[in-house]
């Protein structure tokens, strides 16, 4: 997996290849060949993302730093199976993973106990309001679509080159979308084009 669909598609960083043989896929899903080149479907309507999408938003999330990601004060919008919550802990992020679905964000604390990962902060909650307890953040992966960037997540976004990572567009088509924060100016630019499951709540789209 790491070798074909991650470093073949040009992502290089050890770290990042490394997390990505260390952390257990299979552990996250249910059903599905966990390690296919392919997004797979979990409890509540929700799906896991291929393993390139999340190696390409923890590349691009990263803050460009030394160290990488280690002692990054991270924030994840959508928990999902939590593999992706893994990923950043192994890779030594301090995180917190907000998902609408409490019986998701249980089996997802479950998932993560058992893979090794008991220090994700997990909570529950619409992530289009961001958890601004723990602000601002370093980084920020939000793994489903809306159809802008919530506000909320702009405001707890570290000012000091904080990096957000976040699919925008409609509910079918999106483009996901890299923003730097450096002081109060915001810089977006599109990285490609993605389908995902839409971001609900009061900054997103309707159910």
């Amino acid at each position: 997996m790491v070798r074909r669909q991650i470093e073949a598609r040009g992502l290089r960083d050890p770290e990042l290849l490394r997390a990505f043989q260390v952390v257990p896929r299979e552990r996250f899903v249910e059903s599905g060949s966990p390690y296919g080149d392919q997004a797979l479907p979990i409890e509540e309507g929700q799906t896991i993302s291929q393993p390139y999408v999340v190696a390409f938003m923890t590349d691009a999330a990263r803050p460009r730093r030394p160290g990488g990601w280690r002692g990054v004060k991270a924030l994840e919008i959508g928990t999902g199976s939590g593999y992706q919550a893994a990923i950043l802990a192994e890779l030594g992020a301090d995180l917190t993973s907000l998902e609408r679905h409490a019986e998701l964000s249980r089996r997802a604390g479950d998932a993560l106990l058992r893979a090794g990962y008991p220090n994700v902060k997990l909570a529950v909650g619409d992530g289009t309001r961001g958890y601004p307890e723990n602000a601002p953040y370093d980084a920020v992966i939000v793994t489903a679509a809306g159809p802008s960037v919530p506000v909320p997540l702009l405001e707890q976004l570290s000012p000091e080159g904080g990096r957000l990572v976040m699919p925008v567009g409609g509910r079918d088509h999106q483009w996901l979308t890299l923003v730097e924060r450096n002081g109060d100016d915001f810089v977006s630019r599109p990285l490609e084009p993605v389908v995902f499951v839409p971001l609900v709540g009061e900054h997103g789209f309707e159910r």
